[in-house]
């Protein structure tokens, strides 16, 4: 997808018992985060790294929600465990995974692996895509997307 166009709308279940609907959160910046699996080092590190940081992104009236293929059922325990302070959405069916096409091709163990390749979207007010991350490095990486959050 093009930076500066318009993301499609889609819908998509959430923690919470909620239903998450892209078109219903115009009018605010929105954080995006793809990760590929609940309660993993990575994903769970990423998702720490979000939280620590969530009043700085409330401030900036910005939404965070973390998007992988997990059930909402494993979703509601992680986010529970670690006690999350933002939506989590789940994507079985690969809807957002393909409009924002971040399922890859991943070697885990000497095997080729589809999978969620770790990528952070931001889509600013007017429902416009304006940045993307892909492959991401955890560390360090909330806070640039804060940064870039704050220049909006």
């Amino acid at each position: 997808m093009e930076l500066m166009t318009s993301v499609p709308d889609f819908e998509l279940a959430a923690t919470g018992g909620l239903k998450f609907q892209l078109h219903a959160m115009k009018g605010a910046p929105l954080v995006l985060y793809f990760y590929p699996k609940d309660d993993t080092p990575g994903c769970t590190d990423e998702g720490l790294q979000f939280k620590s940081l969530y009043d700085e992104f409330k401030a900036l009236k910005c939404s965070i929600l973390g998007i992988s293929r997990d059930s909402v059922a494993s979703h509601e325990k992680f986010k529970s465990k670690f006690d999350y302070p933002f939506p989590l959405l789940s994507d079985p069916d690969e809807v957002a995974c393909h409009i924002f096409d971040v399922i890859k091709m991943k070697n885990m163990y000497g095997k080729q692996v589809r999978g969620i390749q770790r990528s952070t979207f931001v889509i600013d007010k007017e429902g416009k895509l304006v940045k993307e991350w892909r492959g991401v490095s955890v560390p360090g990486h909330a806070q640039a997307v804060l940064d870039f959050i704050k220049t909006l």
